[in-house]
């Protein structure tokens, strides 16, 4: 891998280590828990992440070069199977968590032998996650937890989830919340599979009957849950819209696949399908835009923009693709097959038909669109918040069916 006679001091780091790593632990014969384990050590985790926690203090734009070396190198990429944990937990636990609780949780993460899942949506709080009715009542230097979470992605295959609960019912419902990290294996704890009409169960209902957490596994003080939960929530949505393929990679390949296939495509087929690569280009070159620009730390509403493009990119794409198949795009014959439980993974597959069913949940999954459209609207354009006649009342005297 030539080093370009322009790379900057950082970049020069960067390259340094990444050369040193494969020279070290070659990806075709290292295990892959401990090629990652490596990686981590060498501050190749996550660039913008301090020293010592998987990072080297460095831009977060650095961290493409890294990802391109990797996957040229043939090296590991467990991503898919932790999402949740790379893109949510991570950053929740180092801006949030305490010295112990990084050392503890950051590199068993990265090396997925640990993997996490978020706990925050309920029957009655969806997009209002701020409404939540679990509860957390402390007993010493322990809290008991009762309650139930919804439409949680990989709580079946997780060992810790990051859990909002109701600590305070007597103050407005935002400040009433505290953050915890919860052993997904401890008793009490009772996870069900939501069967969806991809045939896959990637999403769970979680019940918690009498769970007890240790304080030492609250993260942040009490009270102040909702300022970790915007911490979880932001570096979410740059985790679901905010990724930068490289040009006609991810969703679009499909659509080229399957257009290069046809023998004449009807000429309103072909503008809707140049009219779709050209927003998937611009998302794309957006994403590359905002990634270069954002300095460490938390996100800002950037990554409610990617979030919504990328949502609403998706099921357009889809949808071109299975029309482009004609009524071979109305079958799917592996409807039984993937209800096998080794099927239930958070990826989409290679069947553009189980992809079409699966980009339906885009934009409801990690807030739906319309939340996105009220934070872009209040927070980049300036407009008028949406009336919140709730936020000064006590949770417990909210009406609530």
């Amino acid at each position: 891998m030539a080093v370009p006679d322009t790379l900057t001091t950082d970049e020069e780091l960067v390259d340094a280590r990444i050369r040193r790593l494969l020279a070290t632990h070659d990806p075709a014969t290292t295990p892959v828990v401990d090629f990652l384990g490596a990686r981590f050590d060498a501050g190749l985790a996550w660039v913008s992440f301090p020293e010592g926690y998987g990072g080297l203090g460095l831009s977060p734009g650095l961290q493409g070069a890294v990802e391109r070396a990797m996957h040229d190198a043939g090296a590991p990429n467990e991503s898919d199977r932790n999402v949740i944990g790379y893109g949510m937990g991570a950053p929740t636990v180092l801006v949030h968590g305490t010295e112990e609780q990084r050392r503890r949780f950051l590199r068993p993460l990265f090396t997925c032998e640990e993997i996490w899942c978020q706990l925050f949506s309920e029957p009655g709080a969806g997009s209002d996650v701020a409404g939540l009715a679990t509860r957390a009542v402390r007993d010493g230097d322990e809290w008991v937890v009762n309650g139930q979470k919804v439409w949680t992605t990989l709580a079946h295959t997780a060992r810790w989830g990051m859990l909002l609960a109701r600590t305070d019912p007597d103050v407005p419902k935002h400040r009433g919340l505290t953050y915890f990290v919860v052993d997904m294996h401890a008793p009490g704890v009772e996870v069900r599979p939501l069967r969806q009409m991809t045939g896959d169960a990637e999403f769970n209902e979680v019940f918690f009957t009498d769970v007890r957490i240790p304080d030492s596994a609250r993260l942040d003080a009490v009270g102040a849950g909702w300022r970790v939960a915007m911490t979880t929530l932001m570096n979410e949505r740059v985790a679901i819209g905010g990724g930068v393929p490289a040009r006609n990679a991810g969703p679009i390949t499909e659509a080229l696949r399957i257009w290069r296939a046809q023998p004449r495509p009807a000429a309103a087929l072909r503008d809707r399908f140049m009219a779709t690569w050209v927003e998937a280009e611009v998302a794309r070159l957006t994403n590359m835009r905002a990634r270069a620009l954002r300095s460490a730390g938390t996100p800002g509403p950037e990554g409610s923009v990617a979030k919504l493009m990328g949502a609403e990119l998706n099921k357009r794409v889809y949808e071109l693709c299975v029309d482009l198949l004609g009524m071979e795009g109305t079958l799917f014959p592996s409807h039984y097959e993937m209800r096998r439980p080794e099927r239930a993974t958070f990826s989409g597959g290679e069947d553009v038909r189980r992809s079409f069913l699966r980009s339906r949940a885009n934009s409801i999954e990690g807030g739906t669109s319309e939340i996105m459209r009220n934070i872009l609207g209040e927070r980049v354009l300036g407009l008028p918040g949406e009336p919140r006649g709730d936020k000064d009342v006590a949770w417990a005297e909210i009406p609530r069916n």
